[in-house]
Order: C-alpha cells, then structure tokens, then sequence
C-alpha cells in the first residue's frame, strides 16, 4: 500500500467534497503546489515589470524544457517546442507538409477529436488517409510496420495511448515504426495521454519522429502548455510562424527569407500566458520532493488500477463487469480503464449524479481514470458506493 498523497492536493479535495475523481484521464487533478505557482507568478510579474520576461524566456521556460526533455528521456531540451496547446503545434507542424500534390496520411481509428478533425480536413482537400483499427491489439504492430512497409506516406500520426482504448503503443514500436517512415515524412507521436506518467523513453524514436502532449493529463500541471519534441537536426520551415521562432533575431528586422530558430525554437508562435510555465516547474519539482519520477507514478497508479480490476473480478456490479473491460493486461494500457457498454453515456450520468463518482464515456466506451489525488481507501469507497446500488 502507497503512502497517501492526499494532504497535497487539499484544494481538491475541498472542491469535491465527498465527490470521488475517477477522471484523471481527461484533466488531471493538479497538486496544490500548481495553484501556488500560479499567484508566484503574478507576484513576479508584478514585482519585476517588463523585466519578468526576461526571466520567463532567460529562466522559467529553459526549466520547463529540461523538465520536459527528462520526461521522455531526450538529452537535449533545446529540441523542445512549447505553445498554449498541442493543437497550435500540431497545426503549425501541418504547414511544413508539401501541398500542392496528393497528400498520403498513416492515422488510426482511434485518436483524439482534434487531430481527428484535421486528418479529416485534409482528406476533404484530396488527402489519401489510410486509418488504421486499433484493436485486436495483438495485431496491431504488426499492421502498423505492414503499412509503413508497404506506403510512401507523408505524414504518419498515432497516439502513444489510445483514447477509446487505454491501450498503449511501447517504446519499442514507436521506434520501430518512426525507423520505418520515409525519409521527409512527418511523424508525430500524440503522447497527450502518457505524457508525465507513462514512463517513456523516446531518444530512440527521436531521430525521426515529433512527440506532441499537453500538461493537463499526465503531467497533472493544467492547460495552457503543451511541448513538440523535434527531432535533431529538424530543417522545417513552418508557414504558421511567431516571434520566439526566431530567439537571436529578436532585435533585428524581420525580412524575406524568414530566419528560424535551431531544434524547437522554429516551432515556437508567440508570448503567451506564462503561468502555465510556473505551474509545469512546479508540479515537476514537488514530484522530485517526493521521489515521484514515471516509473514510482506508474507503479503507484497500476497498483489502483489492479486493486479496481481484482474488486470488479471478483463479481459484477449490475452493467459494470469485468468482462467487458477492453483489457486487463495493464502493461499495455495506460492509466485509465475502459469498459463497453452500449449505454455508457447513461452509466456515465448515473455514477456522476447518483453516486458522486466523475467518470467520462466515449461513444460505448465507459472510463475509469487514475490519478495521484487517489488512494486505496478510494477504490474501497468507490466499491462501496457501487455495492450500496447492486448488492
């Protein structure tokens, strides 16, 4: 049994009252430490003037890459890009495709709405999209390396955890298929469901390949900061350009042909809300305090998923039966579980209203997340509350 976190995220739990979050998967409950950075933030804002950033871009964003570049393991944090959201960086990443002839795209079946919705975009634009099933799962790999084989494609886009799923791409497959992408081809990983709490280490795939995540999942910081890891040597230009794209120009001209900054940096837009910078280092440096790196974080949150799996095994309640979980292999999901259901939207809404338990759906999918504001008596309460209804 893990030691109890709960007296470090006390805002939380006086926001809920007796509401139990079983919804990290989707926005990840910060630590107090996060709402802290934010008031020494405007406190620094205040205090230095125009001269704040200058410690912003001198200091609190190099911390915020090396703090990111340790999470994926990449030895370089000047590869990092961060904007507001994984989205700018994805659309801003999609101008460097080469237009103006038929555009060849890898995805799956199964990624985030956003991305989803531009993959889509640009098949209304004549786009050749090859969409690929996740599940089985077993075969997956196998698949994935087939169609990289077998295609010349321009861009290739697919989720380190899969949404509707929970199920999880390794290490090794990233690197195997970014090995497999055709030389100029985009490769973006979409690690928004992993990133901060799945241990990953990305420096193999990294010769070839973009890692995309935003900070309010894994990395428990909140929104408003998201990080492109590029790969070394990147020569891309983006057409969706800003003034930190160019970090040593700032005091020169800007004239044609457009200067672009080295590793990350040419990703980069414009200033933006730093607050989510403060919040990151924050988060990152409590979890050091703790000795919370991935790996004490996935152990933690697999021992919770574990403990629910073992409850749900042992009979059903009403709808809710082991046997419908998608998986319950968790070395291959990340920290969330799904169930199918054809009425999960409705299960969703009587577990929230009816007994205080936050879950989302997707479609027919049921989802169960685990984050570090949660403990063993949680899972206990949570089965409770489920035996009170189907005894």
């Amino acid at each position: 049994m893990s030691e109890s976190l709960k007296s470090h995220f006390s805002r939380l739990t006086a926001a809920l009252g007796d509401r139990l979050h079983f919804a990290a998967h989707a926005r990840a409950p910060q630590p107090d430490v996060a709402r802290d950075a934010v008031l020494e933030c405007w406190d620094d804002s205040a205090r230095e003037g125009g001269a704040w950033w200058r410690k912003v871009w001198g200091d609190v964003l190099p911390l915020a890459r090396r703090n990111a570049a340790a999470v994926l393991r990449l030895a370089d944090p000047e590869l990092i890009a961060v904007a507001p959201t994984a989205h700018e960086l994805l659309a801003r990443l999609l101008t460097c495709l080469p237009f103006g002839r038929d555009l060849r795209v890898l995805t799956t079946e199964s990624e985030p709405r956003a991305s989803a919705r531009q993959i889509a975009r640009l098949e209304e634009d004549g786009a050749r999209v090859e969409r690929l099933l996740v599940e089985p799962f077993g075969t997956f790999a196998d698949r994935l390396l087939s169609a990289l084989k077998a295609g010349s494609h321009d861009l290739i886009l697919l989720s380190q955890v899969f949404a509707d799923s929970g199920l999880r791409a390794s290490d090794e497959l990233l690197a195997a298929a970014a090995e497999l992408a055709p030389r100029g081809a985009l490769f973006v990983v979409d690690g928004g469901l992993a990133f901060g709490s799945v241990p990953t280490d990305f420096s193999r795939a990294s010769a070839r390949a973009f890692y995309l995540a935003g900070a309010a999942r894994g990395a428990q910081s909140g929104e408003g900061l998201a990080f492109l890891a590029v790969p070394p040597e990147c020569p891309l230009r983006p057409a969706d350009t800003g003034g930190l794209a160019d970090p040593d120009g700032l005091a020169r001209a800007v004239c044609a042909p457009v200067a672009y900054g080295a590793g990350g940096a040419r990703f980069m837009g414009g200033a933006f809300d730093a607050a989510a910078l403060y919040r990151w280092n924050a988060v990152c440096a409590w979890r050091r305090s703790r000795r919370l790196g991935p790996r004490e974080i996935d152990a933690r949150l697999r021992g919770l998923q574990s403990s629910f799996v073992r409850r749900l095994a042992e009979r059903p309640r009403g709808p809710l039966d082991a046997e419908r979980l998608v998986s319950m292999d968790l070395a291959s999901l990340g920290h969330f579980l799904v169930l199918r259901h054809p009425e999960a939207e409705r299960l969703a809404g009587f577990l929230r209203e009816e007994l205080g338990v936050l879950v989302d759906h997707l479609g027919d999918r049921l989802r169960f997340g685990f984050g570090l504001h949660l403990d063993d008596g949680d899972i206990e309460e949570l089965f409770r509350r489920l035996d009170s209804v189907h005894a």
